[in-house]
Order: C-alpha cells, then sequence, then structure tokens
C-alpha cells in the first residue's frame, strides 16, 4: 500500500503541469535523506522554514518604516506571509508546485538585516565582502540553520531578487509576486501613516488598477495569470508598463520620502558600532558562530550575527555596549 507522500507524488502528475516542478523530479538535497512517509520534499521544506528561529525574527524586522507607531504595518513577516499568499494562487491558477512555491516565499527574506533595506545598506558598505540580503537568505538556510533544502528551493531563494536564466516558473512567480506584494503593502501602510491621502495617489495608478489594496493587487495578480503562458510569467505590456510607474512613484515619494526616512541616518552609526566591536571582542559572539568564526573569520562571524537581530535587539546590544547606564553605591 502506498504512502501518504506517494499518493500525493501521484496527484502531482495531474495537478501540476508540465511547466512546473512535482516534487518526485526534484534535483535533491546536497546532503541526501531518507524520504518522508507523509509530505513531499517540498512540504518538508515549507515546514523546515516556518520552524527555524530566522523566521519567527522576521515578526519584529523593519518592512519599510522604522519603529513606527501603530499595530498595523507591515513587518518583514508579514510581507513574507503576504507574498506566500500571492504566490500560491498564481501557482495553482498556472499549474505550478504550490508547495515549492510556498518555500520559496517563505525563505526569500531569511537574511534581512534588522531595520529593512536600511540595515542592508549599512552592512554593505561596512563588511569587507559586500552584504545582499539574498545571498545571505541563502547562507542561512545552507550554514546557519543547515536546513538542508532541496536545490529547486535554495536557487529560488538566491535569485528572488533579479532572477536567473535558469529559474524554475515557482521562482519565476514569487519574484514577480514579491515586486507586486510590497509596492502595494508599502502604499496602503504610507497611506496609514499619513505621508499621502488616498486622493494624493496619482491618477494613473488609481484608474489603472484600483483606489484599494485589494483592487490594486487583484488587479496585477490577474493580469498576471492571465498574460503568462508556457514561455514565461509575465504581466501584460500595459499593465507592466503601469507597474513600473507605479514602482517609480514609491521610490520618488515615499521610498526617500524625509519624514519616512529621517531616522535611518542612524542605522549605519548603530550597526558600525556594533560591527567593530564584534570584530575586536570575537570571543563575545553565541557560540553557535564558534564554527564561522574559525573558518572564516571574525568579519563574516560578526556580519551573520549582525544580520540575524531583530530591530529591538540590535538597539538593545547596542545600548548594552555604548550607552552608560546610572548606577548607585550600595
Amino acid at each position: 500500500m502506498s504512502c501518504p507522500r506517494e499518493e500525493r507524488e501521484k496527484l502531482e502528475r495531474l495537478l501540476v503541469g508540465e511547466h512546473g516542478v512535482r516534487a518526485e523530479e526534484s534535483r535533491g538535497r546536497e546532503n541526501p535523506e531518507e524520504e518522508c512517509r507523509i509530505r513531499t520534499c517540498f512540504q518538508r521544506d515549507v515546514d523546515r522554514i516556518t520552524h527555524s528561529k530566522s523566521f519567527r525574527r522576521l515578526k519584529h524586522k523593519t518592512q519599510v518604516f522604522l519603529q513606527p507607531e501603530g499595530d498595523h504595518y507591515r513587518t518583514r513577516l508579514t510581507h513574507t506571509l503576504e507574498v506566500s499568499r500571492l504566490a500560491r494562487t498564481v501557482s495553482r491558477a498556472l499549474r505550478l508546485n504550490e508547495d515549492l512555491t510556498e518555500a520559496i516565499a517563505l525563505g526569500h527574506d531569511l537574511g534581512h538585516t534588522p531595520f529593512g533595506h536600511a540595515g542592508e545598506r549599512a552592512l554593505d558598505s561596512i563588511h569587507p565582502g559586500g552584504f545582499r540580503h539574498y545571498e545571505q537568505s541563502l547562507r542561512v538556510v545552507d550554514l546557519l540553520e543547515r536546513l538542508n533544502l532541496c536545490y529547486e528551493t535554495r536557487m529560488g531563494i538566491l535569485n528572488h531578487t533579479h532572477g536567473a536564466p535558469d529559474d524554475t516558473m515557482e521562482a519565476t512567480c514569487v519574484r514577480l509576486c514579491d515586486r507586486i506584494a510590497y509596492i502595494n503593502h508599502d502604499l496602503d501602510d504610507s497611506i496609514r501613516a499619513g505621508l499621502l491621502t488616498a486622493d494624493q495617489v496619482p491618477d494613473r495608478i488609481r484608474e489603472g488598477c484600483g483606489t484599494r489594496n485589494s483592487v490594486r493587487i487583484n488587479s496585477f495578480i490577474s493580469d498576471l495569470i492571465d498574460s503568462s503562458d508556457a514561455d514565461g510569467l509575465r504581466m501584460s505590456p500595459k499593465m507592466q508598463e503601469l507597474f513600473e510607474y507605479f514602482h517609480s512613484f514609491m521610490y520618488s515619494d515615499i521610498y526617500t520620502n524625509p519624514v519616512a526616512k529621517g531616522e535611518e541616518s542612524k542605522v549605519e552609526g548603530i550597526l558600525s558600532a556594533l560591527y567593530g566591536y564584534y570584530i575586536r571582542h570575537a570571543e563575545k559572539l553565541p557560540a553557535d558562530l564558534s564554527g564561522i568564526l574559525e573558518t572564516e573569520g571574525p568579519e563574516r562571524a560578526a556580519c551573520d550575527y549582525i544580520s540575524g537581530m531583530t530591530d529591538g535587539y540590535a538597539m538593545e546590544k547596542f545600548g548594552e555596549l555604548f550607552i552608560p547606564f546610572a548606577w548607585t553605591v550600595k
């Protein structure tokens, strides 16, 4: 009698079209393992990511706005979950592998720094080897958490920002849904923060894809599904042009807005101070980084430690190390 995994793999031969990746066709793991009786290899990847420490820390990492007042702004975790849901919707509609798509989506930002892209820019300027969050995300699953994920999941995570010629359709799906998700939810958060009103959103955006977050997302996702074919995933020329306009508007009016970004100038000082301290005092790094310290040196170990910090923990460590506390004589 076949096991649940084998039944699912048989079902995938019907549900996953010829352009998707079926679990039984995976190129496997770097360190081979016995197959699970219940879950396919991609289902196991989803579970390993969602149970990882790096995934849990995303809830306390900035998406766009540093230290916003209010409970309803996106964090790196809620962004990840929104990308996952959008990507699964597209994947199902196009008969791709939903489990592989979900695994890539859930893991794509595991390597993001505290303080969002401000933290990424800071570490990139400080660390001799530079810093790119998509490379760090792969480093997290491979070396720091040792999740031993499937090849297709790993490459989807690595290439989620810029893509690669040999991307799977599932990887491309996540990359496009990531971009669709963040410009829409960042606009939603910007309106909530009072950086602009809904009426100040350019007419071209409001008329082209809608005036509400859900309507805008539905416009882009529906167009992506309708315009994609065996040759690849894409939006229609008209919607792609609108997307690029929307993207440019977000960079010119939101991502560089001095009100929203006023505190970011402090980020480099915080991370630079922490980085310098842990290079000089490598013995203060966590014990689980001892292997990295021995094989790759203090700079790499310090970079791994700091990039994994949440916003609050980075500020706590900075305060502990560099801000004097009051004391009394007993």
